[in-house]
């Protein structure tokens, strides 16, 4: 650590934004890193462009969680998208990233296609009579006392399969997916095959998680796996209005082709999330 540019204590949780050596600057919360100015676009591009590019014209666009605004920012980036709702719980963090992560958000907040909310994304989706074409969960880890951690069972996917349109899409990121750590992203993917019938984990290399990061997309129709690179490339080029620094149709095939023993890990796993059966212990 180079420089700590802010440290405090919000209603939820810690944030502290720190210059390091390695990565830039990085958003921390919880102590622990969610994006840093080095790689936050491999996570950012992969949580969101599969998704979006597997719908056929993705309109009407939910973010939960997301409080750096770069999740945001690459939705934006869809010609199609005119509505955008972004709902994170904790204000503080989102005041922060604004003043001190600019070049994460890129004034995507000021977007006149983008809705902010503070509230309980479960409680909105709850409570909304709005459905969308596609639902980004974008949440901090489920620790077993944070602000997130009925955001990652099977009663909140059945609420997320609701408020999506027909032939709707989402996407979540999914804890770690090592083949020496599968446990959470095994589970997460088994909780979403109980709620849907197209489920397709995925992942790639973070580098300031250190880790091989796990995403899903779940649907009821769509099926991100089965796109080619041609027509990824070919999507990218008619319907996204910036240059993508990792993804593209290559990475797209390579981040959903998981290896064979991985595979049968994870069809191994059954377990269900539940409410009141939670298996996250941090």
């Amino acid at each position: 650590i180079k420089e700590v540019i802010y440290s405090g204590q919000t209603g939820f949780q810690s944030i502290d934004i720190i210059d390091t050596g390695s990565f830039g600057v990085c958003l921390v919360l919880d102590g622990k890193i969610q994006s840093s100015e080095r790689d936050e676009f491999i996570y950012h591009e992969v949580l969101v462009h599969p998704v979006m590019l597997t719908h056929p014209n993705p309109e009407k666009v939910f973010i939960a969680g997301g409080g750096e605004g770069a999740t945001l920012r690459e939705v934006l980036a869809h010609r199609a998208v005119k509505k955008a709702v972004m709902v994170d719980i904790d204000r503080e963090v989102v005041d922060v990233c604004r003043r001190f992560l600019s070049s994460f958000h890129q004034n995507s907040f000021d977007d006149p296609r983008a809705e902010l909310h503070f509230a309980d994304a479960r409680k909105y989706l709850e409570e909304s009579k709005d459905k969308f074409d596609v639902i980004i969960v974008d949440l901090v880890d489920p620790l077993e006392k944070g602000p997130s951690r009925l955001l990652y069972t099977q009663d909140f996917y059945q609420i997320v399969k609701q408020r999506l349109q027909p032939g709707g899409i989402m996407s979540v990121q999914a804890e770690p997916a090592n083949w020496t750590e599968l446990q959470d992203f095994a589970a997460i993917t088994s909780t979403l095959k109980s709620v849907f019938p197209i489920v397709c984990p995925y992942r790639t290399y973070i580098p300031s998680f250190t880790s091989v990061w796990g995403f899903i997309s779940a649907s009821q129709s769509l099926d991100p796996a089965k796109l080619t690179p041609d027509e990824i490339d070919a999507r990218i080029s008619t319907r996204v209005t910036k240059e993508l620094k990792s993804y593209d149709g290559i990475s797209h095939q390579a981040v959903f082709a998981i290896p064979k023993h991985i595979r049968h890990q994870l069809a191994a796993t059954k377990k269900i999330i539940t409410d009141k059966e939670p298996i996250f212990v941090y």
